[in-house]
C-alpha cells in the first residue's frame, strides 16, 4: 500500500512542476487555489489536523497568502503560493497515510 501512496505522489509532483514551469501566465489562477482547497480538505478529512498539523497549518497560510495575491491582482504569485500550500496538503495527507492503522 505504500507504494501506491508514493506513485500517487509521484504524480502528483510531476504535475505540479509542470503547473509551476506555467507560472508566466497572466490569468488569474482558478485552478490551482480550487486544486489547493482540494487537498486541504482531502488531508482534513483524513486526519491531518491530529497527525500532521504543522504542516497542515503551513498549507493553510499558504492558501490564505494566495487568496491575499489574488485580490490585488498577483496572479503569478497566487499561483506560486497556491500550488506550494497544495504541495503541503499532499504531504500532510502522505503523513496521515502512511502512520499504521490503530484500529
Amino acid at each position: 500500500m505504500t507504494s501506491g501512496v508514493v506513485s500517487k505522489s509521484q504524480t502528483y509532483l510531476i504535475a505540479l512542476a509542470i503547473l509551476l514551469s506555467l507560472t508566466a501566465c497572466a490569468a488569474a489562477p482558478v485552478q490551482e487555489m480550487s486544486n489547493a482547497r482540494q487537498a486541504i480538505a482531502a488531508a482534513e478529512e483524513a486526519g491531518a489536523a491530529t497527525t500532521a498539523p504543522e504542516v497542515l497549518e503551513k498549507a493553510h497560510q499558504l492558501l490564505a497568502q494566495a487568496e491575499q495575491r489574488l485580490q490585488i491582482k498577483e496572479f503569478r504569485e497566487a499561483r506560486r503560493a497556491a500550488i506550494a500550500a497544495q504541495l503541503q496538503a499532499i504531504r500532510a495527507l502522505q503523513t496521515t497515510e502512511t502512520l499504521p492503522d490503530s484500529s
